[in-house]
């Protein structure tokens, strides 16, 4: 296996790597609108599955799925 397929990130590499706020990624997790696992009190993230969920997700011509919060431009 490559190491881009073992990759487990946290919520806030995952934040990074999408330019979300760890707040967006938390309100996804919970809502289980993204690929995740919680493991006590954290969320894991596995790389391979959330660029396949960015790939599906950027497919869809309905628009976005990320809403942005209540407050925030854009």
């Amino acid at each position: 296996m490559e190491k881009a397929e073992m990759e487990i990130m946290t919520v806030q590499e995952l934040a990074q790597y999408l330019r979300l706020a760890e707040a967006t990624i938390y309100r996804l997790a919970q809502a289980g609108e993204i690929p995740a696992v919680k493991v006590g009190r954290t969320w894991r993230f596995k790389k391979e599955l959330i660029d396949e969920w960015f790939r599906q997700q950027s497919a869809q011509p309905a628009g976005p799925a990320i809403v942005p919060e209540p407050g925030s431009s854009g």
